[in-house]
């Protein structure tokens, strides 16, 4: 099995070719997952009103296709929210660290067959929020270059950590596939590698959760925002490291998207670090949520809520 230290994860992506721009795929997208629904918390309330990015995408549909707008309203209202992003989207998800910090896992959410205008950006162009300090050094998040990145995600998804809760070991097809969904979807999901102090050590998905299938399964809020992240070098683990970029990640996600009111991930229930290394990010525990591949813990980051927990 590849190595996956810290310094060879470092030598794989040269950071003076890290950039913003993401490469191209192509191939067949695979359809929706389905699942059974979930308890919430008493703190949630269920808005049924659809956000308004959803509505835009299939009114632009409905009018390429030349089929009425009413029609396709008809449909979203049928299907609920049946569509999301291949990010992984599926946001697979859920995110977290494996032992001790590690992987969180992205099983559990589908992928997108409506197409956005090309110039709409769903999440507000992350490629261009620049560096935050951390307390421990500089982060930033990179979107992904799959020319450039493969190797080195492909690497870090052959970890056996990493694998239990990712399931994306294998060739470097297997990890391709899984990105191209998200380059090549509508831009509700954007795989990120995170560059602390200029090394790309971790891998992130930052994702429309209201437009994801995950909405279908918690009372989802108009641009509510989730992420998924894994530590890629097994010597950056079981320090608290993982802890400290979720806080991070989650404030600049705060910060850099005004309409965003909560940071919301779900790793799976058996991934215990994964759901202490939430908590100690400052995310609350909110419902139990079954998900098509797993049973999950819905953690909420709340921007009301920031500078208390």
């Amino acid at each position: 099995m590849p190595p996956t230290d810290a310094s060879t994860d470092a030598g794989s992506a040269p950071v003076t070719e890290l950039g913003t721009d993401t490469g191209t795929c192509s191939g067949p997208r695979s359809g929706p997952s389905s699942g059974s629904g979930a308890s919430t918390d008493s703190e949630d309330t269920l808005d049924l009103r659809l956000p308004d990015e959803l509505i835009a995408l299939f009114a632009a549909e409905a009018g390429a296709q030349g089929s009425p707008t009413g029609d396709a309203m008809g449909d979203v209202t049928g299907e609920a929210m049946a569509d999301t992003t291949g990010q992984a989207r599926a946001p697979r998800e859920a995110t977290g660290e494996a032992t001790g910090e590690a992987s969180g896992d992205r099983r559990g959410t589908a992928e997108t067959s409506a197409v956005a205008p090309a110039d709409d950006d769903l999440l507000d162009r992350v490629g261009g929020w620049g560096p935050t300090l951390t307390p421990v050094g500089v982060f930033h998040l990179v979107p992904v270059r799959v020319e450039r990145d493969l190797p080195l995600i492909t690497r870090w998804m052959n970890d056996p950590a990493v694998a239990e809760f990712w399931d994306l070991a294998g060739p470097e097809s297997v990890a391709e596939e899984h990105l191209c969904l998200q380059l090549d979807g509508d831009g509700r999901s954007v795989p990120c590698l995170g560059v602390l102090d200029g090394t790309p050590m971790s891998y992130w998905e930052i994702y429309r959760a209201d437009l994801d299938l995950l909405a279908r399964h918690y009372p989802a809020r108009p641009h509510d925002t989730g992420i998924h992240l894994l530590i890629g070098g097994v010597a950056r683990r079981g320090r608290g490291l993982g802890s400290t970029l979720l806080r991070a990640v989650a404030d600049h996600v705060l910060d850099k998207r005004p309409s965003c009111a909560r940071v919301v991930a779900e790793p799976d229930l058996r991934n215990t670090p994964s759901v202490s290394a939430f908590l100690s990010a400052g995310f609350r525990f909110s419902a139990e949520v079954d998900l098509p591949d797993k049973r999950a813990a819905l953690m909420v980051r709340d921007r009301a809520l920031r500078d208390l927990l």
